[in-house]
């Protein structure tokens, strides 16, 4: 870890790797003061074999404030006084989880926490009751995660995903949508490269919609005002970047701007990782999270849409062809991250509030 030194100008640029949120928070409260600015987060596997039993580590970079000189680290705290012998007796009433706590109950990364923990505002919130904490978390993670998206109509899109994704199937999600609440017509092309593309329900779901399906060289533009073309491409290896230059091939040729990434939000997080990777190096511009039914908690999310590089269309929660999706993604996120994080919570109400209580959206 690279220490700043008290002497030098501030508003300097450091860099830190540390192994929790709490401790890169505390470390730059001492020595780069409270005004100090985070300027970016990110995790650091273990290299090597160590990576099979070595936690990931958090690099954080951060500049001191221009206005205060770095703060000189505290001595060391005392150690903790011990419990008094009544405080242990038999039914004695557990402490209330602290912010943090609740917040790591819930799934949210440490990438995630230390963003907050790191911020300014991060002592007034844990030191406010849980209930309000929680709220003014929901609205800075809001406020962290959401930018003003253009939302422009897709016109021509391509639905992108690696095998098991559930590409398929946020297509007919998204031809629902369009078709019965947007009023909106188009077509669906289906393209084969150098690797089979079975089409499965699609064709039988956009049948009943009366949405023609075309097996590409097909028309790729759309056939009246305000249409759309949906174009269902070949899956993408998550692995091999070469595997997939066909399809970057396809949608170059073709000029399709427009691709939407598809993710199984039910993978372990190196596989999170890798489709979101491949999704980005193939020129992915909007974000569709699949089988949220199967996921229990929604913290680890987070991360991909404080990325910020994606629009977030919807959430799909279940397999339904129709349905079954929430296109507040924002808000959705915050009910349940911060609601998972009080299940199971038996402290006094007054600090840890019933789920879902203290959330707004």
């Amino acid at each position: 870890m690279e220490t700043p030194n008290p002497n030098e100008t501030a508003g300097a640029t450091y860099k830190f790797v540390v192994s929790t949120a709490a401790e890169a928070a505390a470390v730059i409260r001492d020595r780069l003061g409270p005004e100090a600015r985070v300027l970016s987060v990110r995790t650091v596997p273990a290299a090597g074999l160590r990576r099979l039993w070595s936690s990931p580590r958090i690099e954080v970079i951060a500049q001191s404030s221009p206005a205060s000189p770095a703060a000189t680290p505290e001595p060391e705290s005392p150690e903790a006084l011990p419990v008094a012998p009544q405080a242990r007796a038999q039914g004695a009433r557990r402490p209330a989880p602290s912010l943090a706590q609740l917040l790591r109950r819930s799934g949210l990364s440490e990438m995630a926490l230390a963003r907050l923990q790191m911020a300014p505002y991060w002592t007034d919130l844990a030191a406010a009751p849980i209930h309000r904490a929680l709220v003014e978390v929901g609205d800075r993670l809001q406020a962290e995660s959401a930018r003003r998206w253009k939302r422009a109509p897709l016109d021509r899109v391509a639905f992108l995903g690696s095998p098991g994704a559930g590409r398929t199937t946020a297509l007919c999600k998204w031809l629902g949508a369009e078709v019965f609440r947007r009023g909106r017509s188009g077509h669906v092309v289906t393209v084969e490269l150098d690797r089979p593309n079975a089409p499965g329900q699609l064709p039988l779901f956009c049948e009943a919609l009366g949405v023609p399906v075309h097996r590409y060289p097909a028309p790729s533009r759309p056939q009246s005002p305000g249409g759309f073309v949906a174009f269902d491409v070949p899956s993408f290896s998550a692995s091999n970047p070469e595997a997939n230059a066909a399809l970057a091939g396809f949608l170059s040729r073709e000029g399709i701007t427009q691709r939407i990434l598809v993710i199984n939000a039910a993978y372990d997080h190196a596989s999170l990782r890798a489709a979101y990777s491949a999704g980005r190096g193939l020129g992915a511009t909007h974000l569709i999270f699949s089988h949220l039914d199967e996921v229990t908690q929604w913290g680890r999310l987070w991360d991909y849409v404080f990325d910020r590089s994606l629009e977030p269309l919807f959430l799909a929660n279940g397999p339904s062809l129709t349905g079954d999706c929430e296109e507040d993604v924002f808000g959705a996120l915050i009910r349940r991250t911060l609601a998972a994080g009080t299940e199971g919570n038996d402290a006094d109400s007054e600090s840890a509030p019933a789920q879902g209580a203290a959330i707004r959206t």
